[in-house]
């Protein structure tokens, strides 16, 4: 009888043990999500993009994405964790697992497309072209053999190498603009937002051709597709309860997310 008691504790403890490791399981994928970590939403920014991310005095970084992926993880029921990254090397981070998204301006594009998946446009871009007061510069036809300012990892390389070889590229946008004012090249090609915001800072810079429109979305891990749909869902929800439209006119005076005609 003493036999038959323990044999049927064992298995009571076994059934135990396996009832705690399914729950540990489910807590740990954080809502059917595989996390970085559990119960947070670690998303990556640059830190270099005014005004869409960048740092404050107190070394903490804000701006326009950071508030975006904030309130994405507030849909989620997740804490938002937010880390600075190298643009350049933030799809990177993504791909690998550093992160579980990146909130950080990336443009839609194939290349991109390969590494990660992007959800639905959360604002709209396009490049244009900078240059100083006194260049002659006008269209990228104009550009023809000068050099050209950019930041690593910028998809509007592919712009610059139609009309020249001579590409300069800087850790971030406004560096490579802050360097035009000073001289080092002939033209910047940027998100015409952040042109903007360089120019209203008193940057002695002015913009000139634009050249293409372009969505703006967050990158997810290819394995996540879980995640993705939920980043989607919140995503629509912040644009129904107008919250991006409130983000957007907050750090721009004009609504940047709605989807151009």
């Amino acid at each position: 009888m003493k036999r038959l008691n323990l044999a049927f504790i064992c298995m009571i403890m076994i059934l135990l043990l396996a009832a705690c490791g399914s729950d540990d399981k489910d807590i740990d994928s954080g809502n059917g999500y595989d996390l970085v970590k559990e119960g947070t939403f670690t998303f990556a920014s640059s830190g270099e993009f005014k005004p869409f991310s960048y740092i404050e005095g107190g070394g903490e970084m804000t701006g326009f994405d950071l508030e975006v992926g904030n309130a994405i993880a507030k849909e989620l029921g997740l804490k938002p964790q937010q880390e600075r990254y190298k643009f350049s090397a933030i799809v990177e981070g993504v791909k690998t697992g550093r992160f579980d998204a990146a909130v950080a301006s990336h443009t839609i594009t194939p290349e991109r497309s390969e590494s990660v998946d992007f959800s639905t446009p959360y604002y709209y871009s396009g490049a244009q072209i900078f240059v100083r007061p006194d260049s002659d510069v006008e269209s990228l036809e104009d550009l023809e053999g000068l050099e050209i300012g950019l930041s690593k990892g910028s998809t509007y390389t592919e712009y610059a190498e139609q009309v020249t070889d001579n590409v300069k590229t800087y850790d971030s946008d406004v560096v490579a603009l802050q360097a035009l004012e000073k001289g080092h090249h002939d033209a910047v090609i940027t998100d015409f937002l952040t042109g903007k915001e360089a120019i209203a800072s008193d940057l002695d810079i002015v913009d000139k051709e634009m050249i293409e429109r372009s969505e703006q979305a967050v990158a997810v891990g290819k394995d996540h597709p879980e995640l993705l749909d939920a980043i989607n869902e919140a995503l629509e929800t912040l644009r129904e309860d107008g919250t991006l439209t409130e983000l957007s006119e907050k750090y721009f005076e004009a609504d940047i997310t709605e989807e151009p005609e």
